[in-house]
């Protein structure tokens, strides 16, 4: 019997919360993370598994943080329970106020368990040492922060007894500033609603059937008689009910994804129908007797078997299963490298990653007259807006996206995913659908890192420049198309890294199979693609003879060099910047290792460096976002930013770019967050793109909305602007003008003065050789690894990451180094222990992401080299962080233990095996 299982009579259980007595009638062995939540509407206890495997539900009771999703309701009968809520009673605990001034939530989904198990561990020891604050919150997982500020925010919490200081800097101080976030405080206190936190009373559950099989043909039953067999279910619905077109995808042309299976599934966890019924009752509700007929078919799993000369077609209009390819060419590459003084030529495999984000997909969508309005979690709404109205049969004016706060997405909820099945149910059934997807399904039935089989051999000249590289990879793009065209194309762009290649010529592939579908994750191909570049540039640093960042240095792309497309790069150009901060820490780094080596036998250290550069925003593509900000008669500066925050601080950053702009101080702006009827257009929230293109939106916004003002007053642009109360205030020289904004006429959003200004980044096509201009702005980074190898248990010890990155400008050096800090320990999992396995690892048990143990110590350098096309000269940031990790730590490996592992991850038995190998070679 289930923890869950409604059917159980009910008990009245009496226990205390935050100080409060509770009375509660549920079956005993409810879970109390549902009883809290439920029952009690103590939204702050989060639900990431539903196993104990992330922490997120931790709660205490008596004291004692335990996961509330594996303590049964009775068994706290009498106790005392706290939640998030509870910390401090409506204040903010020194606790609290430490991670708001760390930067120690950014998402905010786990925060509130790493909050509540650290606050056991400050009752118990109020000054603890790092080691003992790794190991109080070592069972409670984050994907975004990469733990350093967290075990930072609580060391110093007993510095925060007097709280946080909250003001904001004066006009035209914001950007450089590193402000708290502005939405942080809801973070902390557990106010935060995110896709599970606010269904309706009466919202009807969801379940979902899913196919156990890879590929399979199915037909269903009496599905009628079945749902009227079962008490309070109200229907059951497939895609027969489907009045729109049943097919999305995030790129037009590609759209293939049925959302809900037509007579057969092309992947295991493949949507084929909707169950849905009263909460209760879908509590309880076993799928086993659910009247549907399988017949598998032969599956493919792997790109060279899909490509296989017989293999059957997975889409019958995509022949060799080839989704579309990506391809790059300048000069002559065969000619360079026949001639080049010393070529290296390699194999790289890398394998699925899971995006692992603690909250999974969750929403509810109801009917307000005739719109169809879904609230969730999501990256892209009005890309959802579009996909769910399409399929609902909808003109796109009669659906509403309103985006809740997203706990981690890293890519994968840039895709549709219940968006279309709860907007199916509400608009049949005329009630309210709630669906929060179990982190089974999460991850089993959304969006991996693309597995990449790649090859590439790269030459230089004898004075150490390289001459030529040609590179190809096959990308295993799963059953639908998704971001597929999207990592075809961009990998052969960044294939070369940041550096000068005069000769070379680049294909990747998206292929299809019927493995799970492979979309966007931090990165779209290029972390792939920069293992098989980078650990060949330390093979060819090698057998030049030189040093390996000086190899790196000689070949990096310098202002007035042309990339592999032919652009001519005029300035902004910052790897060289960041390679030359690293030379510190490199000289330092290989001698220690040296010394270390010298003494140790067992163990190896080992010293890896690495590039990256990525092109923010879309790929030679329109790359839209609009920004609207206004003041309000009342004396608000009123900014609608649609740019959804999914822990990367957006909200922040924006303000902060469109507040200096504007010349009034943050303290004044009153934030309107994303909502397709609020807010216009900002894009989705990935390619590193928001604070570039809807920061310079924002910008231009403020600047806009400034120039309107200082018209009306018939003033200089020398003239200052300040609000106070309804009164606007403009000053030049000695004289100033009072401004009542209540005696302005407003428009509908109640606004006297109001600016709405789009950017969209000036890129060129690519023709039919790769060349063009695919981007208008490039960031640029360098990392050093420093680990340890265990030469007989294969087993890596990081020591250290040193990260150096060129930002253009840092608009919030705090958010900078937070972001810095996730890709790194992202980085980190990709490298050395995340492989998803279908049907194997469908957990946060199995499937193993790094834990707050594993992140070594991070030392950030913020490199400035302004780029004239970004806002205050700033450029991306979200994915470059994540891109030189991997190859810095393998090249690490390789230093320390001489062997370069060629399938990722590189566990503890591929480094063992490589050394064995290497050793049968002697």
């Amino acid at each position: 019997m289930s923890l869950t299982d409604s059917s159980m009579e009910r008990a009245d259980i009496a226990f205390e919360v935050n100080g409060a007595a509770v009375s509660v009638s549920v079956p005993p062995v409810r879970r109390l993370s549902q009883v809290l939540r439920d029952e009690l509407r103590l939204t702050g206890t989060k639900v990431g598994c539903d196993a104990g495997d992330c922490g997120a539900c931790t709660v205490l009771v008596d004291g004692n943080p335990v996961c509330a999703c594996l303590v049964p309701a009775a068994s706290v009968s009498g106790a005392s329970v706290t939640t998030v809520e509870g910390l401090a009673n409506g204040g903010l605990s020194a606790l609290q106020a430490s991670f708001l001034e760390h930067g120690a939530a950014q998402c905010g989904i786990c925060t509130p368990g790493l909050l509540v198990s650290a606050t056991a561990l400050l009752q118990r020891n109020p000054t603890p040492s790092e080691a003992e604050t790794q190991d109080a919150l070592g069972g409670v997982l984050c994907r975004c922060t990469g733990y350093r500020k967290i075990v930072a925010a609580v060391m110093d919490a007993w510095q925060h007894m007097n709280g946080v200081d909250h003001r904001l800097p004066e006009a035209g101080r914001a950007v450089g500033a590193s402000l708290i976030r502005l939405d942080g405080l809801p973070k902390v206190t557990g106010a935060e609603k995110f896709g599970g936190d606010t269904f309706p009373a009466d919202a009807l559950a969801v379940l979902v059937v899913r196919s156990p099989h890879y590929h399979a043909r199915f037909s269903f039953g009496d599905i009628k008689a079945w749902a009227k067999a079962h008490t309070g279910v109200a229907g059951v619905i497939t895609a027969a009910d489907i009045a729109g077109k049943n097919c999305f995808g995030v790129i037009g042309p590609f759209a293939d994804q049925p959302a809900l299976a037509e007579g057969f599934a092309r992947f295991r966890g493949e949507a084929v129908a909707l169950v849905a019924g009263e909460r209760e009752a879908i509590l309880d509700l076993d799928l086993t007797d659910f009247p549907i007929a399988w017949t598998e078919l032969p599956h493919v799993l792997q790109p060279h078997e899909a490509k296989a000369e017989r293999a059957a077609l997975i889409h019958q209009h995509r022949p060799a299963n080839l989704l579309t390819s990506g391809f790059v060419e300048r000069g002559d590459p065969d000619a360079a490298l026949a001639a080049a003084a010393v070529t290296v030529s390699g194999a790289i495999e890398t394998s699925f990653v899971e995006h692992a984000y603690i909250e999974p997909e969750a929403g509810y969508a109801y009917m307000d007259d005739d719109t169809l309005v879904v609230v969730a979690c999501t990256q892209a709404p009005y890309m959802d807006r579009d996909d769910t109205a399409k399929v609902l049969g909808l003109p796109v004016d009669n659906v509403r996206i309103v985006p809740t706060a997203t706990g981690g997405g890293f890519g994968s909820k840039l895709d549709v995913s219940l968006q279309p099945l709860i907007g199916l149910v509400a608009m049949k059934t005329g009630r309210p659908a709630a669906l929060a997807y179990t982190r089974n399904e999460s991850m089993m039935s959304t969006t991996k890192r693309h597995p990449a089989e790649m090859k590439a051999t790269i030459g230089a000249d004898a004075e150490g420049r390289v001459v030529g590289m040609i590179f190809e990879g096959d990308f295993n793009t799963g059953a639908y198309a998704s971001w597929g065209p999207t990592v075809a194309n961009r990998v052969p762009v960044h294939a070369s890294g940041p550096y000068l290649t005069p000769n070379y010529r680049a294909e990747g592939r998206a292929i299809h199979t019927n493995g799970p579908i492979a979309g966007a994750f931090r990165g779209f191909g290029v972390p792939q693609a920069t293992i098989m570049q980078e650990t060949l540039y330390d093979e060819l640093a090698d057998k030049l003879g030189m040093d390996r960042l000086d190899f790196r240095l000689k070949n990096c792309l310098r202002n007035g060099s042309e990339t592999v497309t032919g652009q001519h790069l005029a300035s902004g150009v910052g790897i060289g910047d960041c390679l030359e901060a690293l030379r510190p820490c490199w000289q330092r780094a290989l001698a220690e290792s040296e010394a270390f080596n010298a003494a140790s036998t067992a163990s190896k250290r080992g010293v890896g460096v690495a590039s990256c550069w990525y092109g923010c925003g879309n790929t030679s593509l329109p790359n839209p976002s609009t920004i609207k900000v206004g003041i309000s008669a009342s004396g608000d500066v009123v900014l609608h930013q649609g740019a959804v925050d999914i822990g990367q601080g957006s909200n922040t950053v924006i303000a902060q770019i469109c507040a200096d702009a504007l010349g009034l101080p943050l303290d004044k702006f009153r934030l309107k967050s994303a909502d397709t009827a609020i807010t216009p257009d900002a894009g989705k929230t990935s390619a590193s793109r928001q604070t570039f293109v809807t920061g310079k939106a924002a910008e231009k916004a403020g600047r806009t909305l400034r120039e309107k003002i200082l018209r009306f007053a018939n003033v200089s642009g020398q003239a200052t602007i300040a609000l106070e109360g309804a009164s606007l205030n403009i000053r030049e020289g000695e004289a100033t003008r009072r401004v009542d904004l209540s005696s302005l006429k407003m428009d509908a959003d109640g606004l006297v003065f109001v600016s709405e200004e789009t950017y969209d980044p000036p890129t060129l096509p690519l023709d039919a050789k790769g060349q063009g201009k695919p981007y208008a702005v490039y960031g640029y980074g360098a990392q050093i690894a420093e680990l340890e190898v265990d030469l007989k248990l294969g087993i890596v010890k990081l020591i250290k990451i040193t990260a150096a990155h060129d930002v253009g400008k840092a608009i919030n050096p705090l958010l900078v180094e937070g972001q810095i800090e996730g890709g790194i320990a992202q980085g980190i999992g990709m490298a050395l222990m995340e492989e998803y396995i279908p049907g194997r690892t469908e957990n946060l048990h199995d499937y193993l992401i790094p834990t707050i143990g594993d992140v070594p110590p991070i030392e950030h350098i913020l490199v400035e080299v302004p780029d004239p096309e970004g806002p205050f000269g700033a450029k991306g940031l979200g994915e470059h962080v994540l891109i030189p990790t991997a190859p810095a730590i393998l090249n690490a490996i390789r230093h320390a233990a001489g062997v370069l592992v060629t399938k990722v991850p590189a566990t503890p038995s591929r480094i063992l095996a490589a050394i064995r190998e290497k050793e049968a070679r002697r």
